[in-house]
Formats: C-alpha cells, structure tokens, sequence
C-alpha cells in the first residue's frame, strides 16, 4: 500500500507522532475524522463489530503505510482502529492536508494515484472472500502475495490476524497451512511462508 511521501515536505515535517500501546485505541467508529495516519511502527488492525459483538478485522496496517483516507470525504471514522502491538503513528491534521490537495494538483492526483491502488487491492481481497473453499482462498492469497523472486510471503502480525483479513476463522486458516505444509506445497518459516517449487511469470 502507498505511503505518504507525495504530500509537501512542510506537511510531512509537521506531522505530529503518537505512541500507542499494544491494545490502545487509535479512534473509534463514528469519532469525529479529524486526521490521517502513517504507521512508522507496529501494527494497526481496522475493524467493525457484528451484530453478535463479533471482531471483524477488515485490514491490519503496517509499517510505511497510511490508514484512515476515507475520512478525508466523512465527517466520521467508519470502524475502530486499535493498535495489535504497540505502535507509533504519525498524525497528519485533515484540514491540512486538503489545504493541500486543493491548492497543488500533482499532490491531488498522487493522492488520486494512491487511492486507485487501494480500491484495486480491496477488490482482490473481495475476490478472495468470495473463494468458499478454504483451501483454494488460502492459495490464491498466498499466490496473490509472493514475491516473485523466491515465492515468499512475509507474514504481517499473527496467523489470528491473518485469519480475520481473509474472513477464515483461524482453527480453518491453521488445519489448511498444515494440509499444504504436508504436501510439502509450502514451507513455514518463523515470519514467513514459502510457496515451494511455485513459478511465477
């Protein structure tokens, strides 16, 4: 996902940092959207509550990358994001930013550019869901995410996180990478996942 690095230096350099514990909450759905954010460290997990009181964990956000855009055309947050370790992010004011968009079309459309990527990404994770075989969503994930140089996939947070992203529960996400693993389809690593013999064009 995009960083911030297309926004002005006045404004990167303005930007306030905020240190979160593990479990610390960023905002909640329906706060007022007041600022976006750049994770420079940990994690941070967006996520919804179902009408069961059910965590849906609709992405978890990493290091270099930027979370909350939406709430450039909203007067509120649309979920919760809480930190799933502790973190730091950086703080950029929303009446700032689109001071910005609005006075320096190269910044809007670099703002433009990045969003375009997001939806086309949302969309693969869409797609995926919409896999009913565990198995199958698994692999597609695991092919979509490669690196095309070895095959790897570097693992982001927990298998539990993972789990929620692709709308698995974890016990299924766990018995499927245990199936492949015996397979020897892929091998597990301690932060990784390697798809063996996989080739990639």
């Amino acid at each position: 996902m995009p960083n911030l690095d297309w926004l002005p230096r006045t404004i990167l350099a303005a930007a306030k940092p905020r240190d979160l514990r593990s479990g610390e909450v960023l905002f909640r759905q329906g706060d007022a959207a007041s600022a976006i954010f750049r994770v420079e460290e940990g994690r941070i997990r967006m996520v919804r509550y179902t009408v069961d009181d059910h965590v849906a964990v609709l992405q978890t956000v990493g290091k270099g990358e930027m979370l909350a855009e939406a709430a450039f055309f909203s007067k509120t947050y649309h979920c919760d994001a809480i930190a799933a370790v502790a973190s730091r992010v950086r703080v950029y004011p929303k009446a700032v930013v689109l001071r910005a968009l609005k006075s320096d079309s190269g910044v809007a459309l670099s703002f433009i550019s990045s969003l375009t990527r997001q939806v086309q990404d949302l969309r693969t994770r869409l797609e995926q869901r919409n896999i009913r075989s565990a198995r199958e969503r698994v692999t597609q994930f695991l092919r979509l995410s490669a690196d095309t140089r070895d095959g790897s996939v570097h693992i982001h947070g927990t298998l539990k996180e993972l789990a929620g992203e692709m709308g698995l529960s974890h016990e299924a996400l766990y018995r499927t990478l245990a199936a492949l693993e015996s397979e020897h389809t892929i091998a597990r690593k301690k932060d990784r996942i390697v798809l063996v013999g996989a080739k990639f064009v």
